[in-house]
């Protein structure tokens, strides 16, 4: 085998169309754009656009309401912990935190935090350190011999940035003002 007798294999790389290379391509003159027209032109982009009529995502009715600050938190069932305990991905003594889980493979990313839903069964005593615990599961860590902590972000990182005339806001006009009364 050489450098120059390797190759893809059959079927694997599709050739690429070239449009516009003459008559007997089968894709010449208009290259399959049509006749004349915004479209048959470079750089064009109309989604969505609809000669003037009303567009179809402004004629339909809007519905419900999207939370920008809703939170989303990655999801585990007590049986998953269970099966990554047998498999010793998971060490009974040290508490199971998000990292834990991660590093075991139960979730792929951190999110808003865990929640540990109550699916399946569980008789290792763990301790769960998580957002959030179903009832369901908590009852079932418990009787297990295990222990939950549910965990608090700092409530200055979960509350909306105030924006606008406050405190701090008052205090710069305020230092401006007394600053433009002595140099009267």
């Amino acid at each position: 085998m050489r450098l120059n007798e390797l190759k893809d294999n059959p079927g694997s790389a599709k050739t690429r169309k070239r449009v516009g290379r003459g008559i007997g391509s089968g894709k010449g003159k208009t290259a399959g754009r049509g006749v004349k027209g915004q479209k048959a032109r470079s750089g064009v982009a109309i989604n969505g656009f609809e000669g003037g009529q009303m567009p179809i995502h402004m004629r339909l009715p809007k519905r419900g309401f999207n939370n920008p600050l809703r939170k989303t938190y990655a999801e585990t069932n007590l049986e998953k912990l269970q099966e990554a305990v047998e498999a010793g991905k998971l060490d009974v003594g040290a508490p199971v935190t998000a990292e834990a889980m991660i590093a075991a493979g139960l979730i792929r990313r951190k999110r808003d935090g865990v929640r540990v839903l109550g699916q399946g069964n569980l008789r290792a005593a763990l301790r769960l350190e998580v957002a959030g615990i179903s009832e369901s599961a908590r009852k079932a860590v418990e009787e297990a011999g295990g222990s939950v902590i549910i965990l608090k972000k700092a409530e200055a990182e979960d509350a909306p940035q105030k924006r606008g005339k406050g405190k701090a806001a008052g205090k710069t006009s305020s230092a401006r003002g007394n600053a433009a009364d002595k140099e009267q």
